[in-house]
């Protein structure tokens, strides 16, 4: 299959290697992989902070670049829940017929790494190896608007020499949510107090998750802790062998 690479503006900036590691995995199991340079920012930071009227251009842009693609993955349940879940708002918002037509031919395609080799290919065992015990915390976008289960959990539980240790309250938002980490702080910094505890009380060396933006969040107060833990996407993992 030919696979567009949506790799998100946050990826692409921050963690390129998650959208390298990618690439490895779905190379490996067979598939083609495009990645469109056109593409940019979906639009979600826009939509979320109010600007919704600044989101039409880059939804009128991501159908664009997209547009003949046969499927489209991203390593980031975020930005694929704001293509599912408000395309359609804004694309109504704006008026444009031509561009509901675009947004409800496009959406059925994209999907979240773990949820499209799970539930689209039906892949669990992509034949990784990844000797280290790891907790998962399933971040919001991931549970609450794309619902993909435990797609990452099964993925997951077929690494060869994984230590897979369950996280405690795992559903619980580890305070991030983009700006409302910026606008609301104090009430973040006390969801990511919660959140650090329990990721430290596994024992674990690697906390993994579906969004990059998580892991920062998660990442930046496990280090100031000097906890040992390291944040590593569920794309990393997956793409790692033992050779």
């Amino acid at each position: 299959m030919k696979i567009s690479l949506f790799i998100t503006c946050f990826n692409d900036t921050l963690f390129p290697e998650t959208g390298k590691a990618m690439v490895r995995l779905l190379e490996r199991l067979g598939h083609e992989v495009e990645f469109p340079l056109e593409q940019t920012c979906c639009g979600q930071m826009h939509y979320n902070t109010g600007y919704q009227e600044e989101a039409i251009p880059l939804v009128r842009h991501f159908t664009d670049v997209f547009a003949d693609a046969d499927a489209i993955v991203a390593p980031s349940a975020s930005c694929v829940g704001m293509v599912h879940e408000f395309y359609g708002k804004v694309a109504e918002r704006s008026g444009d017929k031509e561009l509901m037509k675009k947004v409800e031919r496009i959406v059925p395609k994209v999907f979240e790494l773990s949820q499209f080799l799970v539930e689209e290919l039906g892949v669990e065992d992509v034949g990784a190896y990844y000797p280290h015990r790891v907790t998962y915390h399933p971040t919001c976008h991931s549970l609450r608007v794309l619902n993909i289960g435990d797609a990452p959990l099964k993925l997951l539980r077929k690494v060869k020499g994984i230590d897979l240790v369950e996280l405690p309250m795992a559903e619980e938002c580890c305070g991030f949510g983009g700006t409302f980490a910026v606008k609301n702080a104090d009430t973040s910094m006390a969801m990511l107090g919660d959140k650090i505890r329990h990721v430290k009380e596994t024992g674990a060396e690697v906390c993994s998750a579906a969004d990059n933006s998580c892991l920062m969040h998660i990442g930046g107060a496990l280090s100031r802790q000097r906890s040992g833990v390291e944040p590593v996407h569920i794309a990393e993992i997956l793409a790692s062998t033992e050779d």
